[in-house]
């Protein structure tokens, strides 16, 4: 992935601003606080401060720790960091971390018990994590003010690295693969903000990275509606 310095670069940042105000974009979040044994909630202040700055509105957390309690607390002081610059803490479950399912994302929150925490759906670790539409469904509504859409090969990769290659380089359009993306959204509230996350490495490579956006977003647009 492309990395772009925004948190010590204010020449980008200023750049980065301009050409939002220009285009007439908003930023709805920024990733990702990856909290790690070796990264607690302090090593993203300056992400968040970053973030804010962009007018950004949410921060994707995940909580690879397999001390829970731990991950509880830094998830929670990362909340409580984000707060006063008015950005909400999504906690993104994968199926290969120590927050692999739905559930697992559920149970952090409530122990968090944070006013802007907030749980994220990517329709693609909803699939492979074997999370159920019913528990989706019970789930506090308030929790959800977004998703991450994508869809997938019906079949799934029994090793980790067949996850990582299909997530990272080679998503599909809603509609083309096996992921039923329209019963998860139903689950969620009405309204809520779809964000596209289907990155092709191969398609992008053929089709060039403008046209590949083009594509997807109106592919999205059409399935969805």
């Amino acid at each position: 992935e492309p990395m772009y310095d925004l948190i010590n670069d204010r020449a980008l940042q200023r750049e980065t601003r301009a050409a939002l105000k220009s285009a007439g974009l908003q930023v709805w979040d920024v990733e990702v606080a990856r909290m790690d044994p070796r990264r607690d909630h302090e090593h993203y202040r300056p992400l968040l401060e970053a973030a804010a700055k962009l007018g950004a509105r949410h921060v994707i957390t995940q909580l690879p720790d397999d001390d829970r309690n731990r991950a509880i607390d830094r998830f929670a002081a990362l909340c409580d960091m984000a707060h006063p610059l008015g950005i909400a803490c999504d906690l993104e479950f994968v199926s290969w971390t120590q927050v692999p399912g739905l559930l697992d994302a559920a149970a952090i929150l409530r122990a968090a018990n944070r006013p802007n925490a907030g749980l994220l759906v990517d329709t693609l670790h909803f699939d492979r994590s074997d999370s159920s539409l019913e528990d989706l469904a019970a789930l506090p509504k308030e929790w959800f003010t977004w998703a991450q859409i994508c869809d997938a090969p019906a079949e799934r990769p029994n090793t980790q690295q067949g996850l990582l290659h299909h997530a990272r380089e080679e998503r599909l359009f809603p509609g083309e693969g096996g992921i039923n993306v329209r019963a998860i959204l139903d689950q969620m509230p009405p309204n809520i903000v779809y964000s596209l996350e289907i990155p092709s490495v191969s398609r992008t490579a053929t089709m060039g990275a403008a046209d590949y956006i083009k594509e997807a977003l109106a592919h999205s647009k059409a399935h969805l509606d």
